[in-house]
């Protein structure tokens, strides 16, 4: 079986993981009925936890130079890739796009492999030994 792409299987991890934590499928703001309020609140806290991390840092790491807004940016460049990213994958599972399906199902047989060599039941066959 031919190893997935470092890219692919990067890709496929960081939108399960955003997916897992940002997803207003399972965090509070899914009781918002209106999707714009919900990504308002969304920025609202982001904003504050930038905000809230670069006071921390500022204090007890005694990063004079600190900025607050430098700090937003940085976390902005990180995560506005990743939200595009979980845009397109949204989008390739609406329209049922044949190489999303070929990701997943490279990604379950990677894992079922992976999982299947970690086992504690695991008996390897030494032909040598036994012969």
């Amino acid at each position: 079986m031919l190893k997935s792409s470092v890219f692919k299987r990067g890709i496929m991890t960081t939108v399960f993981i955003w997916r897992r934590i940002m997803s207003v499928k399972f965090n509070p703001l899914k009781y918002v009925p209106d999707p714009s309020l919900q990504a308002y609140f969304m920025l609202v806290l982001f904003t504050l936890w930038s905000a809230s991390f670069g006071l921390i840092a500022t204090y007890y790491l005694g990063w004079l130079g600190y900025s607050i807004v430098t700090s937003m940016v940085v976390h902005l460049s990180i995560l506005v890739p990743v939200i595009v990213t979980n845009a397109v994958f949204v989008d390739a599972e609406r329209t049922g796009e044949k190489w999303l399906e070929e990701w997943k199902q490279e990604r379950s047989r990677l894992s079922l492999v992976a999982n299947r060599l970690k086992s504690k039941n695991l008996v390897r066959w030494e032909l040598n030994k036994e012969a």
